[in-house]
């Protein structure tokens, strides 16, 4: 079977040892191991967050993705209480339409998609309207924009709201500080920057927020959070029957990312998206937002004007390589480009090159009109390369004689 590079937000390519893990032999989900299995993940999830008072926080791990996550907080966490809704793209969109079928009392703000949250706004209505519940998307994968935690948490606290994040694809890749932050209840998947397979997600939160929820009206009953911490709590199980083999294979991941090291995960990660983006504006490309706004996880780019982006992805799932579209009021504006998952170096530059043939190809297409696709120095760049001249890779605006040495 062909393999496929997956320069995507989600799924990844994972590591061997997490595909050999999906592998291991059978057991209940009503008996010890299992007991073991999920209290390692727990552990191992709250040392992922860098939580120091542990005894403070609990783990519930659901099989569903991340949206079940953040369904299954939504649901169960409001109550009859009034919830404001941030949001800057597709998935604080999807919070809102969530929270909206379980909560009357349920308002959204935007800010447009690809624009940052406007503190001052935020802080406005917060002292205008009565608001228990403040929720928002940490890495809104839909254009890349990373949303800064610390002022929106503090805000949250002083105006005594509780504050839940989205970190469904920012999660393994980006400091949160839910302590710092005054994060109560933050959610994500296995399957983005973690680096695990897909179908599995889970909730951290404070310990003394998830006793609170015994006393607030049902409103799921398989995504009801109380049941997921009261299991856990009492019998080390989940309520409902668990896809065993992909716990294992989140296991197996976070004793990846914890034996690495969390901030020298973040830093990789940090360096080959680093390294992508160098490249692709070598090729004259261009960004949707600011670099400065972005997360590790992945990089929007505007289509040049003279590509399709259908053909540019066809073109490269020719050379197995996978790519996000635009999706929403950026279709076929804009293309995504993955940073996480098992990319290698080498998987980097070969993904450059291919692009960069893709372009040139276009661009001939295109000159006859009298507007390349390509500047000259990306041409010149790339018939070094062809004609064997160039052995050398951009990363950071410097050259380097092999990727690897780019890190």
């Amino acid at each position: 079977m062909k393999r496929y590079l997956l320069f995507t937000p989600g799924p990844v390519n994972v590591a061997k040892n997490v595909r050999m893990a999906v592998c291991k032999d059978d057991i209940c989900h009503r008996e010890i191991d299992f007991d073991y299995l999920l209290q390692s993940i727990e552990t191992k999830l709250l040392k992922l967050f860098n939580i120091k008072n542990t005894a403070n926080y609990r783990a519930v791990v659901i099989t569903g993705s991340g949206t079940a996550a953040n369904e299954s907080i939504l649901s169960s966490v409001v109550g009859d209480k009034n919830i404001l809704v941030l949001s800057n793209g597709e998935f604080g969109e999807r919070l809102f339409n969530i929270s909206k079928v379980h909560n009357k009392n349920t308002s959204l703000m935007q800010f447009g998609w690809g624009n940052r949250l406007n503190l001052e706004r935020i802080e406005d209505h917060l002292k205008k309207h009565k608001v228990d519940i403040v929720a928002m998307v940490h890495h809104e994968t839909s254009t890349g924009m990373l949303n800064p935690l610390e002022r929106d948490g503090l805000l949250s606290k002083a105006n005594d709201a509780m504050f839940i994040v989205d970190c469904v694809s920012s999660a393994g890749a980006e400091v949160i500080d839910m302590e710092k932050c005054h994060i109560s209840y933050c959610s994500s998947s296995s399957s983005k920057a973690i680096g695990s397979y897909p179908g599995v997600s889970f909730v951290v939160g404070k310990t003394e927020e998830f006793e609170s929820l015994k006393t607030l009206p049902i409103k799921s009953i398989y995504l009801n959070l109380y049941n997921f911490y009261h299991s856990i709590k009492t019998i080390s199980q989940t309520p409902n029957t668990p896809a065993v083999p992909l716990f294992y294979a989140l296991e197996q991941t976070l004793i990846n990312i914890l034996n690495e090291g969390i901030s020298n995960r973040h830093a990789a990660l940090r360096s080959k998206a680093n390294i992508l983006r160098s490249g692709m504006l070598d090729l004259g490309l261009n960004f949707l937002i600011d670099q400065k706004d972005m997360c590790s996880v992945l990089t929007t780019v505007n289509v040049p004007p003279y590509i399709d982006v259908t053909v540019l992805r066809q073109r490269l799932r020719e050379k197995s390589i996978i790519i996000y579209e635009g999706k929403g009021q950026f279709k076929d504006r804009v293309f995504q480009v993955g940073s996480i998952g098992e990319l290698t170096y080498a998987d980097i530059q070969f993904f450059l090159d291919s692009l960069r043939e893709i372009l040139l190809n276009e661009n001939s297409h295109a000159e006859n009109s009298h507007h390349p696709v390509l500047p000259n120095s990306a041409k010149k760049e790339y018939y070094k390369f062809s004609t064997g001249a160039l052995l050398t890779t951009s990363a950071g605006g410097r050259k380097v004689n092999s990727v690897d040495q780019a890190v």
